[in-house]
């Protein structure tokens, strides 16, 4: 297991995000988050992976100040966005600062047409219509499917349009970093490679940098540079994305290689290095 090290100041300019040792709480009593620390690189794209129920939303959630709203908070550490604590925030506040959450199930508003969501992701922008109309081009030209759709009313769109309707609002707010959470659930295996790819694209040509929580393993560790695997709400290993792709256990309880299927550390009482990961 790798552990990771408090950065130098540095390393630390270097870092769009920083997560330190934060336990989450919901209705004063469960503990959810326990002593959780990752970080993302500016202009990177990290891995938070894990089954579900491990704890990536409620990390997501807590980064994004979307706890209150389900009775939970932050009770211990800190976290930090662009060198700033940021945990006592408003998510608005966080939005204009350049964070943004894209939620997990393709949250639309169904009502409204295609670019009209995307118009919603600009509202906390006070840079006149000119320059969002432009944004609004540049999504168009990452999702062309969106272009066609544009007047389709979003809750009769495709599983996959919803999805790039999203991630493309998200965008219209001009953000630094985008917290992505499970991009492919109910997606067909071509269409996650699509949003993955476009990732990819808006990483390397516009700089966003991207925080995705992913239970599909395989995929996450081809697009991510680093990751971060989540168990019963701790970090229980990270490292580089290519290493935690070659590393023995990795295969064998999250990408079904060279086991006898899934298997969870916690539940393994024979597994050789059990109190390694769970120390």
């Amino acid at each position: 297991m790798t552990t990771t090290a408090p950065a130098s100041p540095a390393e630390a300019a270097e870092q769009i995000l920083e997560v330190n040792n934060i336990e989450v709480i919901y209705d004063h009593v469960i503990l959810v988050l326990k002593g959780v620390s990752l970080s993302v690189p500016r202009g990177g794209i990290t891995a938070l992976l894990g089954a579900n129920g491990a704890g990536k939303t409620t990390t997501l959630k807590a980064i994004s100040n979307l706890l209150h709203a389900e009775r939970g908070e932050v009770t211990k550490g800190s976290i930090l966005f662009g060198g700033d604590e940021v945990q006592n925030l408003s998510p608005n506040d966080l939005v204009r600062r350049g964070c943004i959450q894209v939620m997990e199930g393709r949250h639309c508003f169904g009502h409204l047409s295609v670019e009209d969501n995307l118009l919603t992701g600009a509202f906390t922008r006070r840079d006149g219509q000119a320059a969002i109309r432009e944004d609004l081009e540049l999504v168009y030209t990452y999702f062309p499917r969106l272009r066609e759709r544009r007047n389709s009313q979003a809750g009769y769109t495709s599983g996959g349009e919803q999805q790039m309707t999203a991630i493309g609002r998200a965008l219209m707010s001009r953000p630094k970093m985008i917290l992505l959470d499970e991009p492919s659930m109910g997606l067909a295996p071509q269409l996650v490679e699509e949003i993955f790819e476009i990732v990819k694209q808006l990483n390397e040509e516009q700089g966003v940098s991207f925080l995705l929580a992913e239970q599909n393993t395989n995929v996450a560790l081809r697009y991510a540079k680093y990751g971060y695997i989540l168990e019963s709400g701790r970090v229980v290993l990270d490292g580089e994305a290519k290493a935690l792709r070659e590393n023995e256990d990795v295969k064998e309880f999250y990408l079904g290689v060279g086991g006898e299927g899934r298997r969870s550390f916690r539940n393994v009482k024979h597994y050789k290095r059990r109190k390694r990961w769970l120390s």
